[in-house]
């Protein structure tokens, strides 16, 4: 009979930082938490033992404590952000780093800092002493702000508006989120599962990054594309939807 599993038979947080990097990249640069979990485990080929190897005081699994520590290492050292919804994400650093040489470096980093950071003491500081952060910019009655929004999305490959795509509904609550075709396919970009109560179902998005209208040849192009797929759709935009189009919309196609 086969020992049971051990925690030494585990990688350490450190070992699976390098794979949680990669796993975000394969998953578009964003996941949940439990997506990469499940995704670390089948880049590493680990089985359903190795999963459910627990701590004896709390019962909680180790393997999925440890991506916890590994992602949150690679956010203090820059490499990823997580939002309110649980949404873990690379950054720009994150998707520049290829190696474990890369990974070790950062890590010596935020243990150093942290090393410095426990050893100043903290600095009390009155709200009346701290100067107002500029903010007059980005305020939410500057109208300038949506133009440069909509210039950066503008600027953006099909790939990468993709993404940022399937980045949004992640953050809106959709569960395993796919890129499915290459840019420019004309078709069925991604799908999502949306769960609703408890009723589970696929919706299958497109992205049309530009400045112009979506026209009704557009949305029963996409329906088209989801025929013997499904029945609920997304269809991202940039621009703006034509009176055509949005007739067309509450047959079976949303739009956002």
């Amino acid at each position: 009979m086969e020992e049971d599993m051990r925690i030494t038979d585990l990688p350490t947080y450190d070992e699976l930082m390098l794979p949680t990097i990669e796993a975000l990249k394969e998953e578009g640069g964003s996941s949940r938490r439990q997506e990469v979990v499940l995704a670390v485990a089948i880049r590493l080929d680990l089985t359903d033992e190795h999963l459910d190897v627990r701590y004896e005081s709390s019962g909680a699994p180790i393997f999925a404590d440890r991506i916890s520590w590994a992602l949150s290492y690679l956010k203090m050292g820059g490499a990823t952000d997580n939002s309110k919804r649980g949404v873990w994400a690379l950054t720009e650093l994150g998707w520049s780093i290829e190696s474990e040489d890369q990974v070790k470096s950062l890590l010596k980093d935020v243990q150093s800092e942290k090393g410095r950071a426990s050893s100043r003491r903290p600095k009390e500081e009155s709200l009346d002493d701290q100067d107002p952060a500029p903010c007059e910019e980005l305020a939410p009655d500057s109208e300038h702000w949506k133009g440069r929004l909509l210039e950066r999305l503008l600027d953006m490959t099909p790939s990468a508006f993709e993404r940022l795509t399937q980045r949004l509904l992640r953050e809106a609550g959709f569960r395993d989120v796919e890129v499915l075709g290459q840019s420019g396919d004309g078709g069925i970009d991604g799908v999502g599962v949306y769960r609703l109560s408890l009723v589970s179902f696929p919706i299958f998005f497109q992205c049309k990054r530009h400045k112009g209208q979506v026209s009704a040849g557009t949305v029963r192009d996409f329906r088209g594309a989801m025929a013997g797929r499904g029945e609920k759709g997304l269809l991202v935009t940039t621009g703006t939807f034509t009176r055509g189009a949005r007739e067309e919309e509450p047959r079976r196609c949303a739009s956002c």
